[in-house]
């Protein structure tokens, strides 16, 4: 029988010709074969899945249930090769998969963040110049976190002040223009990251001090002790990072600062929302009114707007 780990690799690569990129999923599930060879088990089964999806005790049940997908989505593909492989049931550990509440970061916030980003240590500096640039690119274009770790020094160009997204989610590609402010900005991280790291060993346009692209698991991490230096987060029980504003949530605040500005303004919300959508990459208009629902203020002038028009007037 094929061993586990080669297996993964197979999988692994059958996934991305496929065009997923799996980048911290593949992280995730090596972890999952480690712990089976610490276990000297020799295939995959529910006893074990479960017991490794629980691990980290402190994280939330739709975590486990997270974990566990990404083991059963494995299994369920190497159960054709080994049939001793279990396929761990649906639904086995009942967590109900529900969106956050969004944290609507304020100018301050990001401001603060990135001051904090900008004091992280590393022996070049090339740490925190790159966080800086993180919080900022996600900022101000509303990019979804892979996306914006996925980029390509030629996906930027710094130019035309245009992002070319590449196959990201549901395999959709899109381009992004990006406000001057920020061109120049990307423009001033790249320049300094040549000079901080002659020597890449990637082509990736945003990189961690060794040289190598950022990965979203060390992003997200690190993201949450910045949170934690300024109080936007609280550290709970084993987790240092706590719980609170995510890097996703820069996402949330670019759309919600649009479309806030678009109901005080008495543009037609109804009308322009298509664009917002397309420029998030969203699959249909549905998604983005998400963000109206999701946000009281936006609800509010939503409903405001709606008892403004005349009975029997255009809608």
């Amino acid at each position: 029988m094929i061993a586990l780990r080669d297996a993964l690799a197979k999988y692994i690569a059958v996934r991305r010709a496929l065009g997923t990129q799996l980048r911290d999923a593949a992280v995730t599930l090596s972890h999952f074969v480690e712990f089976l060879e610490g276990e000297g088990a020799e295939s995959v089964t529910t006893q074990l899945a479960l017991r490794w999806a629980r691990k980290p005790e402190h994280a939330q049940r739709t975590t486990w249930a997270a974990r566990l997908s990404l083991v059963r989505q494995f299994a369920a593909w190497l159960s054709v090769i080994d049939p001793r492989t279990e396929v761990p049931p649906r639904r086995i550990i009942g967590a109900r998969r529900r969106r956050n509440t969004p944290h609507i970061f304020s100018e301050q916030e990001i401001a603060r963040l990135m001051d904090e980003a900008g004091r992280l240590p590393s022996p070049t500096g090339l740490r925190a110049l790159t966080y800086v640039t993180l919080i900022g690119l996600l900022a101000s274009t509303g990019l979804r976190p892979g996306e914006a770790l996925a980029l390509d020094t030629p996906d930027v160009d710094l130019q035309a002040g245009v992002l070319t997204i590449c196959q990201t989610k549901f395999g959709k590609s899109r381009f992004v223009p990006v406000e001057d402010s920020t061109r120049v900005a990307l423009a001033h991280y790249a320049e300094k990251r040549d000079r901080l790291c002659p020597l890449r060993r990637t082509n990736a346009f945003l990189i961690c001090e060794r040289g190598t692209r950022l990965r979203g698991a060390i992003a997200r991490q690190t993201f949450g002790r910045i949170s934690c230096s300024i109080g936007l987060r609280a550290p709970t029980g084993a987790r240092r990072v706590g719980r609170g504003p995510r890097l996703r949530d820069f996402r949330h605040s670019f759309a919600t600062k649009r479309l806030v500005e678009w109901y005080h303004a008495g543009v037609d919300v109804q009308r322009e929302l298509p664009k917002l959508s397309t420029y998030l990459g969203h699959v249909q208009v549905a998604d983005t009114y998400w963000y109206i629902q999701a946000v009281p203020e936006l609800l509010q002038l939503a409903t405001e707007r709606l008892s403004t028009r005349e009975p029997g007037g255009p809608r």
